[in-house]
């Protein structure tokens, strides 16, 4: 049976790119192997979130993953700080990748443009190295993410490559799922740029949180191309991506819609846009408030994940300290 691992972190807010392009998504992957979804809090750290805001994050998006429909008594649910052997393979598997592999890293640059490369943590630099470990301690065969996530899982995939040369198949090589829909959503203030949890520019950015009347005041004033045809292609990147949102949340293709909405204008295409997603994500709310009320059972869904997954991983770092001769 194949593997499947994916996370979301817990810091920001979440947002529908990352409904549509990861939770949703790994929904329809339960049905399709093993699957584990976690919350990778260590890897908040390399913003110094405040401790009560990260311990909020991470129940709250455990409480997500359950509104979109991710079931426990399926899935293993864990926090990555709860399985110590994660960390100690990243320390391991530091050594087996280069300091020019980590700098083309292409969301390392990004936020080093923003925030400038002086001072930047060591732990957004290793991010990618931490990922691997996450991925490789689970024997994962398949990694849904994000168009923006591809570059790392391909390291993960060349440092498990390199161990194994070295020491023998010891790691199973992951192969990145991308979806069709939602994979890369943008921003709606700014079609060039994906919708990110830590986007400043917060009126593209339709949250998990936001009430109805914010959602389609947000998808009201989201930016159109020129012309007014209703059409996805490269020239007209933001009416693609309203196309790949109403999509995303309609489970119909994209040439479908662009049928329902020819010769007709862009404000009537973002009038119902707008209340499709406000629906959607209605629903989500009110589930996922019923389940952000109960915290012990929150904390009890991680607990008895990370039992799970400490099995799973505890297992892979014996076998990955024995091939290189740690005692």
């Amino acid at each position: 049976m194949k593997r499947i691992l994916s996370g979301v972190q817990a810091t920001g807010k979440l947002h529908i790119g990352n409904y549509l392009g990861a939770m949703k998504q790994w929904v329809k992957w339960q049905d399709k192997g093993e699957c584990i979804f976690f919350i990778p809090d260590l890897h908040s750290l390399n913003i110094r979130p405040k401790p009560q805001h990260l311990k909020n994050e991470t129940l709250n998006n455990v409480a997500w993953l359950l509104a979109c429909g991710i079931n426990p008594d399926k899935s293993i649910i864990y926090a990555q700080s709860h399985v110590s052997a994660n960390s100690e393979l990243c320390w391991i598997l530091n050594n087996y990748v280069t300091m020019g592999e980590l700098n083309r890293m292409t969301q390392f640059k990004e936020k080093s443009q923003k925030r400038g490369t002086t001072g930047q943590l060591v732990g957004l630099f290793d991010y990618p190295v931490l990922m691997a470990a996450d991925i490789l301690a689970y024997s994962a065969n398949i990694i849904p993410v994000g168009e923006d996530q591809r570059q790392h899982v391909e390291l993960t995939r060349d440092i498990a490559e390199r161990f194994n040369n070295i020491y023998g198949k010891t790691f199973i090589v992951p192969e990145a799922a991308i979806g069709d829909i939602g994979s890369r959503v943008m921003n709606l203030a700014d079609p060039e740029n994906k919708m990110s949890k830590s986007d400043n520019n917060q009126n593209g950015n339709v949250l998990l949180f936001d009430k109805p009347e914010t959602i389609k005041s947000k998808i009201a004033r989201a930016v159109t191309d020129s012309g007014s045809t209703i059409e996805a292609s490269d020239n007209k990147p933001a009416i693609t991506n309203l196309l790949q949102i109403y999509a995303g949340f309609s489970d119909r293709n994209v040439k479908e819609i662009e049928k329902k909405y020819a010769n007709k204008g862009y404000k009537e295409f973002k009038t119902n846009l707008a209340d499709l997603v406000a629906d959607k994500i209605s629903e989500l709310q009110k589930k996922f408030e019923k389940n952000r009320k109960n915290q012990e059972i929150l904390k009890k869904i991680l607990e008895k994940g990370a039992q799970k997954a400490n099995i799973i991983a505890s297992k892979k770092l014996v076998q990955v300290k024995e091939r290189i001769g740690l005692i």
